[in-house]
């Protein structure tokens, strides 16, 4: 029986660990930012923004549970505690699948859509503010294609940046 012998993995560079930690402390400013002026103006969180987002955009404002967990990158069990919480205010409601006796809807309300095209103001004021205004349209050019190598293509806009 013989024993693995673990390399040491070298260390990152300066630039390297710099443009990590960036990208990591970036990305959590500007969440935690964008939700707290969510939740000052309108009472909702990003998370539940993202939602009423994604079923905006949806044929019929409706999705499966399972696929609106997907494009909102939450678990399963996360997405139904947030959109029990959403149901509560009025804001989704549930309605069954006929085809999967397992399955379910998640629907925008009126009061739903509402609360998002209010919201959508305030976010991508947000979002202009605090990441947009601090680059230059070449730099944000170059950025997007950066990033999109994180996920393997370019990085393609949503229902945010939308029309009404």
């Amino acid at each position: 029986m013989s024993v693995a012998v673990r390399r040491a993995a070298p260390r990152l560079t300066e630039s390297e660990l710099a443009a990590w930690r960036g990208m990591l402390r970036a990305h959590a400013a500007l969440l935690k930012t964008l939700d707290g002026e969510l939740e000052q103006a309108h009472g909702v969180t990003l998370s539940s923004f993202e939602v009423l987002l994604a079923l905006h955009g949806a044929p019929e404002r409706r999705m499966r549970m399972f696929d609106l967990a997907a494009s909102v990158l939450l678990s399963r069990s996360g997405l139904t505690r947030l959109v029990d919480r959403l149901e509560r205010e009025s804001l989704v409601a549930r309605d069954s699948c006929e085809q999967d006796a397992r399955g379910s809807f998640a629907v925008l309300t009126d009061a739903g859509e509402q609360k998002l095209l209010a919201a959508r103001v305030t976010h991508l004021e947000g979002v202009r503010r605090h990441f947009l205004a601090k680059f230059s349209a070449a730099e944000l050019d170059i950025l997007g294609s950066l990033l999109g190598r994180l996920v393997g293509g370019p990085v393609a806009g949503g229902a945010c940046c939308g029309p009404g």
